[in-house]
């Protein structure tokens, strides 16, 4: 038994467990013994860990679980929830998690752990590797993935104890990637408030002004929507049976689209009040639909049958958008008792109304689209591509099209009739020559709308295929994998050329050169390596196919072109006949620059470029043939731990800064911040402020939310550059600051 003495948990704390647990054990569909197990292998796995807020780590879980018991999943998904952090964070094992709680709880514990120590370089590589693994767990067990949103929700109820920079990094994640995921799996209530919650930290201002437009109008809403309530139920209840009428207010974030990002007033939004009616027979909907539209005018171009073409999370229901007597719009959404339950749990209603429980195939349909994204999110060949295509094709706006049978495609809205070819097949996409949208060619960057009819024009003529420029075009994950594919495939010797040719001219363009072939070759193989390349070909290839965009790519090949290539060049690899160790010298000589080297008399010094030296710090000189000595930090990488055994000891000289002399060096700095409107303004402020010369500064998004700005500066000492870093770091958004080669 733990000794709760030596735990960070104790009884101060109310983990929420035997409220919960109570319910648990008054529902026969679960086995309390299990769960029960469960909360005391975590309770005990977890006992000397605690979350930012200091609250015991052990509520994570147990908070989890209980959404998902709200949601009501079985028994299985709740133990995983328990558990789903178990392997990730201590000593237990998944082995260890089969042997007690079968393979069923193993699989969905493993597919939300992420991955482990694997060796990956950024952000947005770990990133991908893990919703990769997410969503193939997904296409294995679709529970693996109602856990997860469970588990995000909860972080960010709690995500006020993150610095803020990693809120507005969960948030931008969550907003991209977990609440379209939850939209697609049909569960409304955990869509709505992630949406919510990750505005509240992305657009602190725009969420209180929403908010308190909403409080404005709470008061006369509520009033509103009870009368407009009264009158359809004196309309509806007395023709049909088991009639519910209810009403809400439009959610937060649901404003903050239509507001912030589709420029619409405040007062242009007609769904901010809502009616829902749910009835027992789809007959009883179209009836409903009538009576409804015989009370309220009703607004042209606002009514959605998604009955007869239900989304594609299987959501079904009638909406329409109709005036009171009072001229107020408000929305009205009709549907049946079923619809209803699948609208609001989703792919969840499948446990917690066991519809359909006799096996998978009664929602693999609706988890079609989680197999179609693994399949393109193979073909990808960089993390950022991957991350792309799944937040493309999660788009939660889509248009429905037919096809000239009659077939119905759902695409995300911005799609052209490119993306419409290949949602039907990669060989009607990669023998398309034009289209027809309603019987009128059209152009093929046309962007498809809901309703129309699009042929597509194909050729089987000898040469005919998909051209790079649809890349440019398309908007799918789909379009773009198929098109990639193809060029892969059938273009191989066409794309090494233009690759090869595109890596060269992006190198020449950053002045990148070398002196021979040889070492060209020598660097751009080491960077394909680094993409996990086998050979350079199939780089060059990928290069020219689309695949990875060298543009990317490139502030990672400066730096490995500064540190371990550069150097190369500017000092040969041979030096001067020399017949003594100059390290062990007394005599010693003066430079203008500042520096005063032992051994050596009048020689020509310069600062190294790949650690960039200024005075205060550690310097050692290095003796290049015919080109004078080179001054380097004593921590840079490119000298030697131990200076007296390395090979060729005798080019390495003593050296220091002349205290009496006072200099100007050049120092670059990369400044690393939160990618908000005026973040560069207020750096180059604080510069001016200082009184610090700018030679030159460079400013890009490096990736969701952040940005890097790179600049060099004069300074003149160690302690002056350690100023000026303690007064960026005062800047809002600010999060870190290092040195970089110039």
């Amino acid at each position: 038994m733990v000794n709760e003495e030596q735990s960070v948990y104790t009884d101060d704390y109310d983990d929420g467990f035997n409220k919960f647990f109570e319910d648990i054990k008054k529902n026969p569909q679960y086995d309390s013994e299990v769960i029960k197990k469960a909360y005391d292998l975590a309770r005990d796995a977890h006992k000397n860990q605690r979350r930012r807020s200091g609250e015991p780590y052990i509520m994570h879980p147990v908070a989890v679980a209980e959404i998902l018991y709200k949601l009501g999943m079985d028994n299985e998904c709740i133990v995983g929830a328990l558990l789903h952090d178990v392997v990730e964070d201590t000593k237990y094992d998944l082995d260890y998690i089969k042997q007690e709680f079968g393979d069923e709880v193993a699989l969905l514990v493993d597919g939300v752990t992420k991955l482990g120590q694997i060796p990956l370089s950024t952000r947005e590589e770990v990133q991908a590797e893990n919703i990769r693994k997410m969503f193939i767990a997904m296409n294995e067990d679709v529970r693996v993935i109602i856990i997860k949103l469970c588990d995000r929700l909860h972080n960010m109820r709690t995500l006020q104890h993150m610095p803020p920079y990693k809120q507005r990094e969960k948030s931008l994640e969550t907003l991209e990637i977990y609440a379209p995921i939850a939209h697609r799996l049909g569960i409304r209530p955990i869509k709505e408030e992630l949406e919510d919650l990750a505005i509240y930290y992305l657009d602190p201002i725009a969420y209180k002004e929403i908010e308190k437009n909403l409080s404005m109008k709470k008061e006369q809403g509520e009033k509103f929507l009870a009368d407009i309530t009264k009158q359809i139920s004196d309309k509806i209840t007395p023709v049909m049976k088991h009639v519910q009428i209810t009403s809400r207010v439009k959610s937060v974030h649901g404003i903050f689209r239509k507001v912030y990002i589709k420029g619409k007033d405040f007062e242009q939004i007609f769904d901010i009040y809502a009616v829902r009616i749910i009835v027992d027979t789809m007959i009883d909907c179209y009836n409903a639909l009538g009576i409804v539209h015989d009370m309220f005018k009703p607004l042209p171009g606002r009514f959605k049958d998604y009955i007869s073409m239900p989304k594609p999370n299987m959501y079904q229901s009638l909406h329409t958008t109709v005036l009171s007597d009072k001229g107020v719009p408000f929305e009205i959404q009709i549907r049946t008792w079923d619809m209803h339950r699948t609208a609001e749990y989703g792919i969840a209603a499948h446990w917690k109304y066991k519809l359909g429980r006799g096996g998978k195939d009664s929602i693999d349909s609706r988890l079609e689209w989680i197999h179609r994204m693994i399949e393109h999110g193979d073909e990808t060949d960089t993390p950022e591509e991957l991350v792309t295509t799944i937040k493309g094709d999660l788009s939660s706006d889509e248009v429905y099209v037919f096809t000239p049978r009659g077939d119905v495609k759902a695409l995300p809205k911005g799609a052209t009739v490119i993306d419409f070819a290949y949602a039907i097949h990669s060989a009607v996409g990669n023998k398309m020559v034009g289209a027809k949208v309603n019987g009128k060619i059209v152009h093929l960057d046309y962007k498809v709308k809901t309703g129309e009819i699009v042929e597509v024009l194909t050729s089987n003529a000898q040469g005919k295929g998909p051209s790079r420029d649809w890349l440019k075009i398309v908007t799918t994950g789909e379009a773009r994998s198929k098109i990639r594919s193809w060029f892969k495939k059938e273009k191989r010797d066409e794309n090494i050329v233009q690759g090869k040719a595109e890596v060269e001219r992006e190198l020449r363009r950053n002045f990148i050169r070398f002196e021979d072939s040889e070492e060209y070759i020598k660097f751009v193989t080491r960077i394909a390596e680094r993409q996990h390349f086998t050979n350079i070909d199939d780089f060059y290839a990928a290069v020219g196919y689309g695949g990875i965009q060298i543009s990317r790519l490139m502030p990672g090949i400066k730096d490995e072109f500064n540190r371990n290539w550069r150097v190369q060049k500017e000092e040969p690899p041979k030096p001067a006949v020399a017949t003594t160790n100059t390290l062990d010298k007394p005599r010693t000589s003066k430079d203008s620059s500042g520096v005063v080297v032992e051994g050596i008399d009048n020689c020509l010094i310069k600062m190294a470029r790949c650690c960039s030296p200024i005075p205060g710090e550690e310097i050692v000189g290095f003796i290049n043939r015919g080109t004078g000595l080179t001054i380097h930090r004593k921590d840079c990488v490119n000298v030697p731990d131990d200076l007296k055994n390395c090979p060729e000891p005798e080019r390495w000289v003593k050296a220091h800064w002349d205290n009496n002399v006072k200099v100007d060096a050049r120092s670059t700095i990369d400044v690393y911040a939160i990618d908000r409107d005026g973040v560069v303004l207020d750096i180059t402020a604080c510069m001016a402020t200082a009184h610090v010369k700018i030679h030159s500064i460079n400013a890009r998004p490096i990736s969701e939310g952040n940005c890097l700005t790179t600049m060099t500066i004069t300074v003149n000492s160690k302690e002056h550059l350690d100023s000026i870093e303690k007064s960026l770091r005062k800047i809002e958004g600010v999060y870190h600051i290092e040195r970089s080669a110039f």
